[in-house]
């Protein structure tokens, strides 16, 4: 019933937001263009309505160009290998340099990787980038069948293998757990193809370290409390009609929950902006709700995987993961370089709960092993935004041309 009320809602909300694009469509180009302030207050107020709501369909990336050497040459996306969860996707440049292969891991976390266009166009600078494009599980049909996290591990592993032996991988978030499963069960298994190098950046690798207020969450009720309350059935108008799911506009409500004035003081701004006519303005906030408020369902088996054996019981950390059957052993990574980058003030991933990986990967020689906490950033700024580029990124860069 959960997916079926939202549903109502959003039906019941179309006709009012049709209307309201219509009159935006009348009023909106002439209110822009200098008249009254009482009619461009009108025209914001008709966009304000036509914007309520969500999106479940996956942004666009952006990315069109990027700076190599002294010129800008075109981008384009190719996807390289589509599989029913995810897609392995390429940024290819025309450019005839040859740069290390980058996989780029995204969270499946109820947005789109495109959250992490930032991440991208900075390291398109200097590497041929790659990342996992998921797909909203609401569009995969039963026939699919589950995906649980052995499942995530399996797709990560086939990609790495894809894109060949010399990949370096770059994490982050919630799929560090899983980069580091996959490193470890390719190392145990022998594989000529183990990454070079994997960064895991703001990942929640051992959750019993500096718990946050996501980690006390997770704690706060048994795994059938959240399979029971948040758990979902896809309606049938969708292709993956009947497919259980953990919905994104449930994560989102819970992301909006945590910071409530901040978002309706956002949503304030917006108008006033709008309605004063500070275009720009207006725009960096359109952007980032754009991207906020497109979601992505999860399957409801990673999810429920994801909290109990992450964040409920740290598996991975207390080494009692197992993939497939067999016991997951970190120690045997020795050839692939790790680099943990960790934010001070991430109210999400704590200081110490990605840094943990350095104790896990203990057959590491220490030269092949690096850590970095980088001053003054939250959990986004650590991939994202102006100390990424500057002062995150170099590391990062400089971990990758050590071990290619």
């Amino acid at each position: 019933m959960l997916y079926l009320a939202y549903q109502a809602q959003s039906d019941f909300m179309n006709p009012a937001k049709m209307l309201a694009r219509g009159a935006l469509a009348t009023l909106g180009a002439r209110a822009m263009a200098g008249h009254p302030v009482d009619m461009r207050a009108a025209s914001a107020a008709y966009e304000m309505v036509t914007r309520a709501g969500l999106s479940h369909e996956r942004p666009s990336y952006g990315i069109d160009s990027v700076r190599d050497g002294n010129r800008d040459v075109p981008v384009t996306e190719e996807v390289v290998l589509n599989l029913p969860f995810g897609s392995l996707l390429r940024f290819r440049k025309d450019s005839e340099t040859p740069q290390a292969k980058v996989l780029v891991v995204a969270p499946m976390s109820g947005h789109f990787a495109t959250l992490l266009r930032n991440t991208v166009a900075t390291m398109l600078r200097d590497h041929d980038v790659y990342i996992t494009d998921w797909h909203n599980a609401r569009d995969v049909s039963l026939e699919a069948g589950p995906f649980g996290y052995d499942d995530y591990v399996d797709t990560l592993i086939r990609f790495i293998e894809t894109l060949g032996d010399r990949t370096h991988v770059v994490s982050v978030c919630q799929p560090c757990v899983q980069v580091l499963t996959a490193a470890a069960v390719m190392a145990q298994a022998g594989s000529a193809f183990q990454p070079r190098s994997m960064t895991l950046m703001a990942g929640p690798v051992d959750t019993r370290v500096n718990p946050t207020a996501v980690n006390k969450l997770a704690m706060g009720k048994p795994i059938e409390w959240f399979r029971k309350n948040l758990i979902a059935t896809v309606p049938s108008r969708y292709p993956g009609g009947g497919r259980q799911v953990y919905p994104g506009f449930v994560q989102l409500g819970a992301f909006l929950a945590m910071n409530m004035q901040r978002h309706i003081n956002a949503h304030i701004d917006l108008f006033t902006h709008m309605a004063t006519g500070e275009v720009e303005e207006a725009q960096k906030i359109k952007s980032f709700y754009d991207e906020y408020f497109a979601v992505l369902d999860l399957p409801a088996e990673f999810y429920l995987e994801t909290v109990q054996w992450i964040f409920q019981e740290a598996r991975l950390a207390a080494r009692t993961l197992t993939y497939r059957g067999e016991t997951v052993d970190c120690r045997a990574i020795r050839k692939t370089a790790l680099l943990t980058v960790e934010g001070e003030r991430d109210d999400i991933c704590a200081l110490g709960q990605t840094s943990a990986a350095h104790d896990l990967c203990s057959g590491l020689k220490p030269f092949r092993k690096r850590h970095h906490m980088q001053a003054g950033v939250g959990h986004y700024g650590v991939f994202s935004g102006r100390k990424w580029d500057g002062q995150i990124y170099p590391i990062v860069r400089n971990m990758i041309v050590a071990n290619s």
